[in-house]
């Protein structure tokens, strides 16, 4: 397990590197010029104001002296200076990430819990009406476009119902702490994390669906039927453990499209995230800030993956023999 986990960590480190120098050459080929979005926020597009800016932020250099640059500082875990907010972009960064983390964690949780338990009671009761009525809404939820679907619960249970607060993080300028402020911050979390959630749940579903279907007709679980277990035994130890192999490898998958995939969430709903954070960056062309949030969403992709290999060397333990 040691030497796996250095090989993996090394191969994480080469695959960093390489997604940092392609983001870079990505951004600056990208049209429109930073020195002249500050310009024009400040209200002077002179000549020699625009040359001082781009001197100021090293914009003026070649191309590969800035690179060089770049990773320079990242190599010593400098993400580098936001010129827009004026800020260190790792501080910027890790203000967001919590956001973030709750949000795809929770949606997470919600499409692989709810995914995995209908994926099982439809292939247990395969052509019923239950099976149709759950193959039908994974299959609505997985088509309804992910920004419709925001509106609508928007517009339903906080608009119409007023079940729910329909924007933000927490309450404007509350004074709430402890578990009356973790319970306002799970009263907004609820309708974003859910509408991410259900959009993947369906996936979760189908694959489930597939797998125990599969599994039910292979000879051991015939050979534990002849012993005279009880069905919910086989469903439970034989069947579920080797059906959920596929379900494991796409979870580790979806972990790291909800952390970068969040984006248009956090965007409707104003979760101060870091997927609404590089929205900003982007309508701003501050370059720094763009790059590094690119960088910390690769980071925690190729975390997530990790994860996910250890989960399957002890989810199967064949991997782990071989």
């Amino acid at each position: 397990m040691l030497r796996f986990l250095i090989g993996r960590l090394v191969k994480i480190v080469i695959i960093l590197f390489a997604i940092a120098v392609l983001n870079f050459c990505l951004i600056h080929m990208a049209p429109g010029d930073p020195a002249l979005v500050m310009a024009g926020e400040a209200g002077d597009a002179d000549p020699k104001f625009l040359a001082e800016l781009r001197s100021q932020f090293g914009l003026d250099q070649p191309i590969h002296i800035q690179l060089w640059t770049y990773l320079s500082h990242m190599a010593q875990l400098d993400l580098g200076y936001s010129y827009r907010q004026q800020a260190s972009v790792g501080a910027l960064i890790l203000d967001r990430l919590p956001a973030t983390l709750i949000l795809s964690l929770t949606a997470f949780a919600i499409s692989l819990g709810l995914g995995v338990l209908a994926g099982v009671i439809a292939a247990a009761r395969q052509g019923s009406w239950s099976d149709s009525v759950i193959s039908t809404v994974a299959l609505l939820f997985y088509a309804t476009p992910l920004f419709w679907m925001a509106l609508m619960a928007v517009l339903l249970f906080s608009v119409t119902l007023g079940w729910l607060p329909a924007f933000g993080y927490e309450k404007a300028a509350s004074d709430l702490t402890g578990i009356a402020r973790a319970v306002d911050i799970l009263r907004h979390l609820i309708l974003p994390a859910t509408t991410l959630g259900l959009f993947f749940m369906a996936t979760y579903v189908r694959i489930t669906r597939a797998s125990m279907l599969e599994v039910n007709r292979l000879d051991f679980v015939k050979t534990a039927r002849a012993k005279g277990l009880r069905n919910s035994v086989i469903q439970r130890r034989h069947v579920l453990r080797n059906a959920i192999l596929p379900v494991v490898t796409l979870a580790g998958l979806h972990a790291g499209q909800l952390v970068g995939g969040a984006v248009l969430i956090e965007t409707v709903f104003a979760w101060p995230g870091i997927g609404r954070l590089m929205y900003e960056a982007l309508q701003s062309r501050d370059y720094n800030l763009l790059l590094g949030v690119f960088t910390v969403s690769a980071g925690l992709v190729l975390m997530f993956n990790l994860i996910t290999d250890i989960l399957y060397r002890v989810v199967d333990p064949r991997i782990r023999i071989s």
